[in-house]
């Protein structure tokens, strides 16, 4: 006999939007006579294998809509990495509880784990429908046009470097700003939308996608210093050398990893700082300043897109008129239609866990410096209305007296 229970938890990076696709699950779950429980697991599969459970059936519309609008993760969140033991585990509670629908909202790690759960259940012939509903504001899932999360950490990356920029045209010097992407350089591009004017910053944009050269970047930061009088250089956290070692630790000696083995990126200032003296000690040049966004891009209130909340509560609901209506597990995608619109369709989980999207060539520049209009044109709608804009004054210039041939 049938339980009309489902689960729904959070995993990975929280984002400014994921709350919108857990109230969309909930919200769009009570359209349905049949689902009688609805329950959130606190701190993703973790809380799922210590069956840390909440009630969400007992939460009133009104507050759902309350949290839907803030930022970061409500149920909480986890980095672990689930390997087929603890698969087997989260399995083994679900099916304790008698949950039918398991909807997992996360990226890359949370499709895979999403993944080996319904192949435990496909193979205890246990009747779960399993969806994973895409979040992530590194822009990486396969198989998606743009992931809900990124477009909101984008429009505060853009909007922070249109403030850097004049903050450096005011003090000239070079500034050095570290944005979060391991292996997608997405949301460092995304710095790029904040110009107005041709000498506006970033004037420079370091990917991942391409080997970074110390040598080059000096000479390009050297070449814009010259021509303009200052510099403002987008940088991924994720850049790397040609054998693909992280330039952090190429240039540091001692950084810390993380529980996967990987170099910790985020969270530190190693990469601005280290770039910053590079700067200073081969080019002399005195004001150079950097800073590191780190975990800023990510939650941050008040600076959300409109078109990011609306797209993230739809895979919500898309995911359980799926799992409702449907006859197959899958991973929610966002499919662009048009100009600007966007259609939803449900991929197999194999085809996107586990994989990593990268930007692609038609969005870099030949010099692998900056990104193309096809990227502008392709991230500017995802950012939502509203984008704040700066003016300069005019040239006017008064002649000298004192000096008048100078």
């Amino acid at each position: 006999m049938a339980s009309g229970k489902i689960l729904v938890a959070q995993g990975g990076g929280p984002t400014a939007v994921i709350n919108q696709s857990l109230v969309g699950v909930a919200l769009e779950a009570r359209r349905f006579g049949s689902i009688e429980r609805i329950y959130g697991a606190r701190h993703g599969v973790r809380g799922i294998v210590n069956e840390d459970f909440v009630d969400l059936t007992q939460e009133t519309h009104h507050n759902l809509e309350l949290v839907a609008s803030t930022p970061s993760s409500a149920l909480g969140s986890t980095r672990d990495k689930p390997d087929l033991a603890y698969c087997r585990e989260i399995f083994k509670v679900l099916r304790a509880h008698q949950i039918e629908h398991f909807f997992y909202i996360g990226g890359n790690d949370s499709s895979d784990t999403v993944r080996i759960v319904s192949l435990e259940a496909q193979q205890a012939g246990y009747p779960l429908r399993c969806m994973h509903i895409p979040k992530t504001i590194d822009n990486d899932l396969v198989g998606n046009d743009h992931t809900p999360g990124f477009p909101s950490a984008a429009r505060f990356v853009a909007q922070s470097f249109a403030g850097a920029n004049l903050d450096n045209a005011a003090l000239p010097g070079v500034y050095v700003g570290v944005v979060m992407g391991r292996h997608a350089g997405f949301l460092t591009a995304a710095s790029t939308l904040g110009k107005k004017f041709p000498d506006d910053g970033p004037h420079l944009i370091y990917l991942p996608e391409r080997t970074f050269v110390l040598e080059s970047f000096l000479a390009d930061v050297k070449a814009i210093y010259e021509r303009h009088g200052r510099c403002v250089i987008a940088v991924s956290e994720g850049i790397h050398d040609r054998s693909g070692a992280p330039i952090a630790a190429m240039l540091a000696r001692d950084l810390e990893h993380d529980a996967h083995g990987n170099v910790q990126l985020s969270g530190n200032g190693a990469l601005a700082d280290l770039l910053c003296e590079e700067i200073k000690s081969k080019l002399k040049i005195k004001r150079v300043r950097g800073d590191t966004f780190g975990y800023l891009q990510r939650s941050f209130i008040g600076c959300v897109s409109d078109v990011d909340q609306r797209e993230a509560r739809e895979v919500g609901e898309k995911a359980v008129q799926y799992a409702m209506w449907g006859q197959a597990d899958g991973s929610v995608a966002i499919k662009r239609t048009g100009f600007y619109s966007v259609d939803y369709e449900l991929l197999p989980l194999e085809a996107v866990a586990g994989k990593t999207r990268v930007m692609e060539d038609e969005f870099i520049t030949e010099t692998g410096t900056d990104v193309t209009d096809a990227f502008r044109m392709y991230l500017r709608p995802l950012l939502g209305s509203g984008l704040p804009d700066a003016f300069r004054l005019r040239h006017n210039p008064v002649a000298k007296i004192l000096q008048p041939g100078k």
